[in-house]
């Protein structure tokens, strides 16, 4: 199986001075080799993901391959031990993510490995991922900054009303000639031009925006995810206008499960979410190595596109 994956990967480029990450690497009785991750790794993928209960489902797993780069690490006998991949912004830029490792090895330096592999990728980029709580320590001793939570709302949506509106601000369906004000939006509240990333969202999603004086300040995207939908990424520049966004997608969707993965305090939003059934399902830890690049004023990220994407 990892023979169709192509050969072992060579490697050559460094993060820091003289570092170098090998392309094998020995774990519990057995040889890992890295190998890129491409349309033909998805089922080796999948089957981490459901070792460690993502909910992740194959659709999933191809926008993350189409829209990153990064590696699975495979024995001899063609099992998947564990993946890491990088999502570019820009050209100093990259989000972190998928890092998963089979549960049997996550003490045994295959997770280290595999993030050492994926960051010499990067070199002169600001990184961000999202940590989870066994993750956590690895991205700490790589020298990753925490910056915040990032609460995890989901759940069964039920019966909501719109709330208020908010004077000056008008909601509309989202039309395909908005894609450029959507795109530099985003691009403020996530810290940089993520264009491609966007564009894959806009042709998967349903969506909203909301106007201030004929501009849009702000949107909202909806699409398939897990088990059932996700919103995100979700732009606003207030809790409330955040609100005026998301409730009618989860209006559209009432009765499925709706995830949104919300970054930072917000306790009024955070409020609305759990009134319409998404409870805080977890939390993963949002940590920055180099320039912290998420803006702290103005439009922000009030829902990601994925943990793995931001």
């Amino acid at each position: 199986m990892a023979k169709r994956l192509g050969e072992p990967t060579e490697h050559n480029t460094a993060q820091g001075a003289g570092a170098h990450t090998s392309d094998s690497f020995r774990v519990d009785k057995f040889t890992a080799t890295a190998h890129r991750i491409g349309p033909s790794g998805r089922a080796l993928l999948h089957e981490l993901t459901v070792g460690v209960f993502w909910a992740h489902r194959a659709r999933d797993l191809d926008v993350f391959i189409a829209l990153g780069e990064g590696y699975l690490a495979i024995d001899e006998i063609g099992r998947a031990l564990g993946s890491a991949m990088c999502f570019r912004a820009h050209e100093d830029f990259a989000m972190l993510g998928m890092m998963v490792t089979a549960p049997r090895l996550q003490t045994m330096g295959t997770g280290r490995w595999l993030l050492r592999r994926v960051m010499d990728d990067c070199p002169e980029c600001d990184l961000r991922l999202s940590a989870t709580r066994q993750g956590y320590r690895l991205y700490k001793d790589a020298g990753f900054v925490p910056l915040g939570t990032v609460w995890q709302h989901q759940g069964t949506t039920r019966r909501i009303y719109l709330p208020d509106a908010v004077p000056g601000i008008a909601l509309r369906e989202m039309e395909p000639g908005d894609a450029a004000a959507i795109r530099a939006l985003d691009t403020q509240a996530y810290g940089a031009a993520r264009d491609r990333t966007i564009d894959k969202m806009l042709q998967l999603s349903d969506g909203v925006v909301a106007e201030a004086g004929g501009e849009i300040c702000g949107f909202a995207l909806r699409r398939p995810f897990g088990r059932g939908r996700v919103i995100g990424p979700l732009v606003a520049e207030t809790e409330r206008i955040a609100m005026m966004l998301a409730a009618p997608l989860i209006q559209r969707s009432e009765g499925e499960i709706v995830r949104l993965d919300l970054p930072g305090e917000s306790e009024l939003f955070s409020a609305f979410l759990s009134a319409a059934g998404m409870g805080v399902h977890d939390t993963v830890t949002e940590m920055y190595l180099g320039r912290q690049r998420r803006p702290l004023t103005g439009p922000r990220m009030f829902g990601l596109a994925a943990h793995s994407l931001g």
